[in-house]
């Protein structure tokens, strides 16, 4: 068994590191590098670095951000928020990013999947899908969970992965920030439908709902924002009743 990753986000706006509920609510919770040292430190497998509202704003991702981070750490990140083409995938890599997540721009064009991945390989291109249920369906979301799209989940992710993506990285829009637990119907079966890997978002508030998505889903990676932020579970010791409760993870 892949052993599972753990993955803190750090949603960034105007250069600080921001969370909130339900896409709402945004409040200040720290400087962006100063607590990815901190979670690189303390076990973290990888981290998301996402521009909440550069497509919102139409602006692109702060490159001198970037270049602060990759200085600071030493373990994989993903950066996303305002990527619309090959060049802003070019200025992000030349800048340090491990991977690229794209969401909007994906979904207005999705021919800048197979772009991205003939150019730098499926492994760079993450697409990142926010996704809320109504009335039974689960309907995508851009514009940082602002715009609904009249598209259908899992027949996007589908799609996404025929594209070329590389992973998918799912939000619960209803999950995001209640520490309820992660949608773990929608996926477990949206990681049974694609061979690429998921990784799991929005939700988390306990380890019990981390050791309830890799045992209950074929998810390979959760990702979580406040309880990370706020130390409420310090990853060392997520990571010690993972293993304990026999889920594989990397020490």
């Amino acid at each position: 068994m892949l052993a599972k990753r753990i993955i803190p986000c750090l949603d960034i706006r105007n250069g600080r590191t921001v969370k909130g509920i339900n896409f709402e609510s945004i409040t200040d919770v720290g400087d962006p590098v100063e607590m990815g040292q901190l979670y690189s430190e303390q076990g973290a497998d990888e981290l998301v670095y996402l521009d909440i509202t550069a497509t919102h704003e139409k602006r692109k991702t702060l490159p001198q951000l970037v270049k602060r981070i990759a200085r600071n750490l030493n373990i994989p990140f993903t950066v996303g928020g305002g990527v619309s083409g090959l060049q802003d995938a070019e200025i992000l890599l030349e800048n340090g990013a491990d991977k690229l997540s794209i969401n909007s721009a994906a979904v207005r064009n999705p021919e800048i999947i197979p772009r991205l991945a003939q150019r730098y390989g499926s492994q760079f291109v993450v697409v990142a899908v926010d996704a809320r249920l109504e009335n039974g369906r689960w309907e995508v979301y851009v514009n940082g969970g602002r715009k609904p799209t009249g598209k259908e989940l899992f027949s996007w992710v589908k799609e996404a992965q025929e594209r070329g993506a590389g992973e998918i990285l799912f939000t619960s829009m209803n999950h995001d920030g209640t520490k309820q637990g992660f949608a773990v119907e929608a996926l477990k079966k949206m990681s049974a439908m694609v061979s690429i890997p998921v990784i799991a978002s929005g939700g988390a508030g306990k380890a019990e709902h981390f050791r309830q998505v890799f045992r209950e889903t074929d998810t390979e990676a959760a990702l979580a924002a406040s309880i990370f932020h706020y130390n409420e579970i310090p990853i060392p010791i997520l990571k010690k009743y993972l293993d304990e409760e026999g889920v594989a993870v990397r020490r």
